[in-house]
């Protein structure tokens, strides 16, 4: 019996056996990463700029591109230069490294998106009391136990995937280093304590889950309520987005570490790792900011030549 100590690497799923497949691989993943990069960026950067945005709501989607920023770079990039150089290698460290913040930030990102629909339940159903509820200090402390509960679940679970012994070889059916792929390799009945611990995981992300669903419930309700046809058909397109992402984010999450291995099959893997890993990251800036006014006028400042205004913004966020 060979223990994980043993092994100092692990060999991820090739993408395709042809060279023309794995280049067109890369290409197309190289595209959704720079989108990535390219949304996310813009948005921090608008944020960062101008004052004006310096707001509850304007703060936490700034963590959430910094999440979302963190996410895709921690397994994207890894499988890209598996394809351009034709290699499945991925070192032990390097492959805990993945499992670690991948969960750090879904984690994380999970617990901010939680925040974020108290934050727009604050704004639609309490207006009165949004000052009292969600003032600077108040936003400060939930950013940082979004963060805080990343890291605490992801030590968790990387600790304790990571200490189990693995006899059944270094191949991971997948394109990332997953737990449940690890999982399959070990060879001890320890393996079930992980299990364990994604099912109170997961039931943590369902209890989210929940709460989201009964905030953007409330604000549905106060939405209908509007006589403006055009003030309903605006919230309900800017909220039902959110939603489709979510459902997809979470769901997507929650059945990748929660199928049993009678269904799971090498394509189903693939598909469901790339839906909650890469799209989200993706297209969240989409979905949340690119369709906002706010965003869209500072970004046009910036690009037309008030640089030295925008970075006089910036400056003063800094100081503050």
């Amino acid at each position: 019996m060979s223990n994980s100590s043993f092994i100092t690497e692990f060999l991820l799923l090739a993408f395709a056996d042809r060279r023309e497949l794995q280049l067109l691989h890369f290409w197309l993943f190289l595209g959704i990463y720079l989108a990535a990069l390219l949304g996310n960026g813009l948005i921090i950067t608008a944020i960062a700029c101008d004052h004006h945005l310096h707001t509850p709501m304007y703060f936490f989607l700034l963590n959430l591109s910094l999440l979302d920023l963190g996410s895709i770079s921690t397994t994207v990039p890894k499988t890209m230069v598996n394809s351009l150089w034709d290699t499945r290698a991925i070192s032990y460290l390097g492959c805990a490294a993945q499992v670690f913040f991948l969960f750090f930030c879904d984690a994380a990102e999970i617990s901010l998106l939680t925040v974020m629909s108290y934050d727009r339940y604050v704004a639609i159903c309490k207006p009165l009391h949004y000052g009292t509820l969600l003032g600077s200090r108040a936003c400060v402390h939930m950013a940082a136990a979004t963060w805080g509960t990343g890291l605490l679940i992801s030590l968790l679970h990387t600790a304790n995937t990571f200490s189990l012994p693995l006899c059944q070889g270094n191949s991971i059916n997948q394109l990332f280093c997953e737990i449940p792929q690890i999982l399959k390799l070990s060879c001890s009945d320890s393996y079930l304590r992980e299990v364990g611990l994604i099912m109170v995981s997961a039931c943590l992300a369902f209890g989210c889950f929940l709460f989201i669903m009964m905030s953007y419930v409330q604000i549905f309700r106060v939405v209908l309520r509007v006589p403006s046809e055009q003030g309903r058909h605006k919230a309900f397109s800017t909220c039902l987005p959110h939603l489709v992402v979510l459902f997809l984010f979470i769901g997507t999450g929650m059945f990748a570490h929660l199928k049993p291995p009678s269904i799971s099959c090498t394509s189903l893997d693939l598909v469901v790792s790339f839906l909650y890993s890469v799209v989200p990251p993706a297209v969240n800036p989409l979905i949340y900011s690119m369709k906002n006014q706010e965003i869209k006028d500072t970004l046009n400042k910036v690009m037309s030549g008030k640089y030295s205004e925008s970075m006089k913004c910036f400056s003063s966020a800094n100081h503050s």
